[in-house]
């Protein structure tokens, strides 16, 4: 078998990972014990065989290129695997530590995974937790993502979808705002309603309010003069303020909804989830830090549900 990496260039993968995090080579160099210009030797010899530049360099610092954070995910994750090998390999117990990456979008991270942090943090007090928020889908591979958390799977059979819970819809309007109409008895009374839409940022498309009417699953789109796309707490933020009726999910307004600010509209058409859902790269071997937060989440919302 040819050898890809040497004893040299994995040291100088070592040392470029230090200068990216801690920002110059100087900063590296003290911290690996070696002097600057061993850093920058290690440097230029990654940029020689990748044929692209990792930093930009001025006379009072250094950042990476867009490659070069690429490349620097990458490597991070590659060095923190081969740690985790040694110690299985050589029996010791699994050390829960490193560096985390998680991609949660804004309603779950903000109303569910947030508040549970520094529970999970007290526990491992190793693990440094990076908090991607988006709605965006996200490519694991290219990203060097470890977690994320969807409604809608991606498809990637690369990739392991474990549930995680149904959250429960709700519709909800404020009361000052169903004082100036008519409160509504039923879906055909929504017409005259201002109705708040969202607008799926991957397509464009509008989501349709989901019910559950006798039994059966039910689809209601309207129009109305709000429309809000990419970030679906926007929507909540209208119906708080009063500008009419919105569906979002019910761990996000129950306090709302137990003070009075926001009440529930057309509670007997109720009963309608989305799931949401843990993924992760299927891998034989699950470092110690991804397997203990998934432990902890799962263990978490079972509790909580």
């Amino acid at each position: 078998m040819h050898r890809q990496f040497d004893d040299l260039m994995l040291g100088s993968i070592e040392l470029f990972c230090l200068a990216g995090e801690l920002g110059g080579f100087t900063a590296a160099a003290t911290a690996a014990g070696v002097t600057p210009a061993a850093v920058s030797r290690s440097v230029a010899r990654l940029e020689a065989r990748l044929g692209v530049r990792l930093f930009v360099r001025s006379t009072r610092q250094i950042r990476l290129t867009d490659a070069g954070r690429v490349y620097m995910e990458q490597c991070r994750q590659a060095l923190a695997q081969f740690a985790d090998a040694e110690r299985l390999a050589s029996g010791q117990q699994a050390q829960v530590s490193g560096r985390l990456r998680i991609s949660v979008p804004t309603t779950y991270a903000h109303y569910r995974l947030l508040p549970m942090l520094p529970d999970f943090h007290r526990e491992h007090p190793d693990v440094r937790l990076d908090m991607h928020i988006s709605n965006r889908n996200i490519g694991f591979s290219d990203e060097a993502f470890d977690l994320a958390i969807r409604v809608r799977p991606q498809a990637d059979s690369t990739l392991i979808l474990r549930h995680l819970e149904d959250a429960p819809l709700v519709l909800v309007a404020t009361p000052a705002y169903l004082e100036t109409r008519r409160v509504p008895r039923s879906l055909d009374d929504l017409s005259s309603h201002e109705c708040i839409q969202f607008d799926l940022p991957s397509s464009g498309r509008r989501i349709p309010w989901l019910f559950r009417d006798g039994g059966e699953d039910v689809e209601f789109e309207a129009e109305s003069a709000f429309t809000v796309s990419e970030d679906v707490l926007g929507g909540v933020t209208l119906a708080r303020a009063g500008a009419g009726i919105f569906q979002t999910y019910r761990f996000i307004v129950e306090k709302d909804l137990a003070e009075g600010s926001l009440v529930e509209v057309l509670p007997q058409l109720a009963g309608r989830t989305r799931p949401y859902n843990l993924l992760y790269p299927h891998s034989r071997f699950v470092p110690p830090r991804v397997r203990a937060f998934i432990d902890f989440l799962t263990a978490r919302v079972g509790m909580e549900r």
